[in-house]
């Protein structure tokens, strides 16, 4: 199968993680987490927090009130329970796949949409680690 172009671009633009080491994945989850899943959301970063701070316009900010333990909490429940923000920043996560990671995603996507969720809630909750 010829590998399309958009494929390739696609990984191009990815950043490389260095610390990760693909042989020592114990699952094909956990190996997608970390050659797929971490470098995309680590290349969608800040798209991701200028995301999260038009959510936060949205509900009238009151998030900037509340205690650092407070705002993680915040950005947990808002990721995990409301599911429409959920499912937009989870689309901006697999707009970034190629076709042959659709697939992979897709046959895992139980475990993988978990996974994605906790990576979402832990990026965010460090870019908001003021």
């Amino acid at each position: 199968m010829e590998i399309d172009t958009r494929d390739l671009l696609v990984k191009s633009i990815r950043p490389v993680i260095p610390i990760i080491i693909e042989e020592a994945a114990t699952s094909p989850e956990e190996r997608f987490q970390n050659t797929c899943l971490r470098p995309i959301l680590k290349f969608q970063n800040d798209l991701l927090l200028a995301v999260f701070k038009n959510y936060l316009a949205l509900r009238k900010g009151k998030f900037y009130a509340l205690s650092k333990p407070k705002r993680l909490e915040y950005i947990k429940h808002a990721i995990r329970k409301d599911l429409k923000f959920k499912n937009l920043l989870i689309g901006i996560v697999v707009g970034q796949f190629t076709v042959e990671e659709w697939e992979i995603y897709q046959t895992y996507e139980r475990e993988l949409r978990k996974r994605v969720t906790g990576l979402l809630v832990q990026r965010i909750q460090d870019g908001f680690n003021e």
